[in-house]
């Protein structure tokens, strides 16, 4: 089952509107995009700001009739209460050519825009809010099948941990292994962990995260060391940041099964192999 909302994965083309919102504002540019790869359209750009001062044009430019027959999708953004008027005027139009996909942030519920685009017929709202454990492990995986790869539970995980959880981060990722792979919906081909050591997003960060294991694993003098060794390195302090962060991030859903009574071995037959040293010291006996 999919993991991308039905009317991104398999537009309806009656829907004039696609509302996208929410905190992850990353999340919903890769939905939009998603939707435009879907349609097979060219992507045309407006703001809010622009049709604030024009509502008309919205409408105008999406009843427009292609010479040569392409698909367009008229991307607004940002989309706030200032294209209310200019969305009213293409829902309200006779008939139109070309969809419209508005991409905003987080948007309250008494939202004129929101509150139109979830009562219409001819509209869809969609929130888009952070992915976390196995949801963005799903998300990896169905997004993957799109590029024609094939990916392995454990290594989603990592690519998803990686990633942040980050949807575009992870979209570019899978981008660059689809083509380095050869792989099309047409000819899959199977990701594996060994071209994560080579070019996953983490592959350049192993130096950078040994501070952050010794410092979860509460080894003061090591942690001393190690902080000398990068100074004197020249590492930059972010990548070190970084690389603690995805460990945290990798490590909340299997504190969070120790903490519920699971056994800790159970725990760890569940974390790739390079890291099972590290995992293991920082998790509870």
């Amino acid at each position: 089952m999919s993991i991308l909302p039905q009317a991104i994965d398999r537009p309806d083309p009656k829907v004039r509107l696609t509302l996208l919102y929410g905190g992850d504002e990353s999340g919903s540019r890769a939905l939009a995009a998603t939707l435009l790869s879907r349609l097979g359209a060219e992507k045309l750009s407006f703001t809010g700001a622009a049709l604030k001062t024009d509502p008309g044009l919205l409408a105008a430019e999406a009843g427009a009739i292609s010479m040569f027959g392409e698909n367009t999708l008229l991307w607004i953004e940002p989309a706030a209460e200032d294209c209310l008027v200019a969305v009213e005027t293409l829902l309200d139009a006779p008939a139109i050519e070309h969809p419209v996909v508005a991409i905003a942030g987080p948007l309250k519920k008494t939202s004129g825009l929101l509150k139109l685009v979830q009562s219409h017929k001819l509209a869809v709202a969609i929130e888009s809010k952070p992915v976390e454990g196995r949801d963005a492990e799903a998300l990896v995986r169905t997004l993957g099948q799109a590029e024609g790869l094939r990916i392995a539970p454990a290594a989603a995980a990592r690519l998803a941990a990686a990633s942040l959880n980050d949807r575009a981060v992870i979209g570019q990722e899978l981008t660059k292994f689809a083509l380095y792979l050869g792989a099309t919906p047409d000819r899959p081909a199977d990701l594996q962990e060994e071209l994560l050591d080579v070019l996953g997003a983490d592959s350049s960060e192993g130096d950078a995260g040994r501070a952050g294991d010794l410092a979860l694993a509460g080894d003061l003098n090591g942690l001393t060391q190690e902080l000398e060794r990068i100074e004197i390195a020249g590492i930059d302090p972010i990548r070190v940041v970084r690389a603690l962060q995805r460990r945290l991030l990798g490590m909340a859903p299997l504190r969070a099964r120790v903490d519920g009574g699971q056994r800790k071995d159970a725990v760890m037959a569940s974390v790739w192999g390079r890291d099972k040293a590290a995992v293991a010291a920082a998790l509870p006996k």
